[in-house]
């Protein structure tokens, strides 16, 4: 290995991966980004703002809030959807929480990572404390969630068997590689701001369906920013972090695929956005529920068995069978299928404390099956109703509303952005930030993005 020096040149040894990693980082150019892949980076910061200011009224962010507000610093960074700021630290944090608290943001099918709830907080959170221009701020994101995507791809499915949260584990690296480019790291620098997102994971499975799950993706924007400052003035850590016989992806993932970590292609052209506010494994579930509602004019006293078969997965993240919070009912396939037949619907309120403890969903969901097929893919799921009266009404989904196969339009992205937003944001802020977002490669300064999303 050559000389681990500032401003030095690397190991480039065939199996580097970790230097690999950090050259296509900092080397990516606005001018790299087609087209198709610079209006997904601007559809995924959308999404996340709509996100990040609809969960900022939550009790998680308000307890967040309470708690570290007395040792804020200097009020750098916006909060989103609120009046106050903070430091930029304790802004990626919040941020972070409030933007994945109600399960409603962006979601990567094959691996489950929720790629801008880490990546997004903690660059913009710096673009308010350094000028940023916008092309630099959209080039950071989309590396940023490439980053965390080839990690993620090259350590699943492993990794999520072991109980990780993927999202904080592998968020931590994009948050560290976004971050890093901003603050103009060179290439020794960003080998240990890897290196310290490595020695950072964060996330167990475990915390679904508590408050804690949206901990996960706030706490790695907030450690990914540190990881980046850190290197910047010199912290050194292992240059060999993702490779290593002892580092990140042979101690997380025994079945790792280090090759993932060099594909060239652009992995957020298959990132997703949601329709309903809770995990995408039972979307398919609560699509299909709700097309045969509508289809069939159905009333919960109509119905006198449900059953739903689902992807494995969705049984390993999804299986509470009575949810006692709104958070819990979230990882409940079967409060899922029983709250889309009777409202006809899935986002925020139908996963209140609320709406779980209500008699007739409870009654509803009792009468909810659900079984394994391994031949169905991630965004299917096949959905059999038994009506009272005898007859049987079956649905099979074969591409979620919302899936990369059945994508939320623009126009949808935008309802469901000012859906988010309108408890919090005038229209006209909603407006306004909107097209802030649409046009991010043409704003001269990207914190305007963050300032605009203070609360009235």
């Amino acid at each position: 290995m050559l000389e681990a020096r500032h401003g030095a040149v690397v190991d480039q040894a065939p199996d580097a991966l970790t230097a690999k990693l950090a050259r296509f980082i900092l080397s990516t150019r606005f001018e790299d980004l087609p087209a198709n892949v610079r209006h997904e980076g601007a559809r995924t910061l959308l999404n996340w703002a709509g996100c990040a200011i609809g969960g900022a009224c939550h009790a998680t962010v308000a307890n967040a809030f309470a708690a570290l507000k007395p040792f804020f610093g200097p009020p750098q960074a916006t909060l989103f959807g609120r009046s106050g700021r903070a430091d930029i630290l304790h802004a990626a944090l919040i941020n972070g929480i409030s933007s994945h608290v109600l399960d409603f943001d962006d979601t990567h099918i094959e691996t489950a990572i929720h790629p801008a709830a880490p990546v997004a907080p903690a660059i913009l959170a710096w673009a308010e404390h350094r000028s940023v221009s916008g092309r630099d701020l959209l080039t950071a994101l989309v590396v940023g969630i490439e980053t965390e995507f080839r990690i993620g791809i090259a350590a699943t499915p492993a990794h999520y068997k072991l109980g990780w949260h993927i999202t904080g584990t592998t968020g931590v690296f994009g948050s560290a590689a976004a971050a890093g480019r901003l603050i103009g790291l060179d290439e020794q620098q960003m080998c240990w701001a890897l290196g310290l997102a490595a020695a950072q994971p964060v996330g167990l499975q475990e915390m679904f369906g508590s408050m804690t799950k949206s901990f996960h993706p706030g706490r790695a924007a907030q450690n990914g920013l540190t990881a980046a400052l850190l290197a910047h003035s010199g912290y050194t850590a292992s240059e060999r972090a993702l490779e290593a016989k002892s580092g990140w992806l042979k101690v997380m993932s025994p079945a790792c695929d280090p090759a993932a970590i060099t594909d060239s292609g652009w992995e957020i052209l298959n990132n997703s956005y949601k329709p309903f506010a809770c995990g995408l494994v039972v979307h398919p579930v609560i699509d299909g529920c709700i097309r045969l509602r509508e289809a069939n004019h159905l009333a919960p006293e109509m119905i006198e068995q449900v059953e739903v078969a689902v992807h494995p997965r969705v049984m390993d993240v999804t299986a509470i069978r009575e949810p006692k919070t709104g958070l819990a009912g979230k990882f409940s396939v079967y409060h899922a299928a029983a709250i889309a037949l009777i409202e006809g619907a899935a986002g925020e309120q139908q996963f209140s404390d609320e709406a779980v403890g209500r008699t007739a969903v409870a009654q509803l969901r009792a009468r909810v099956t659900a079984a394994i097929d391994p031949t169905l893919g991630k965004a299917q799921a096949r959905v059999s109703i038994r009506l009272r009266d005898g007859r049987k009404l079956d649905m099979f989904v074969e591409h979620a509303v919302g899936s990369v196969g059945n994508p939320m339009s623009d126009r949808a992205l935008e309802e469901k952005f000012r859906g988010l937003a309108q408890e919090i944001l005038s229209p006209e802020q909603s407006a306004r930030l909107i097209d802030l977002c649409w046009d991010v490669e043409r704003l001269t300064d990207a914190g305007e993005i963050a300032r605009a999303a203070a609360s009235r």
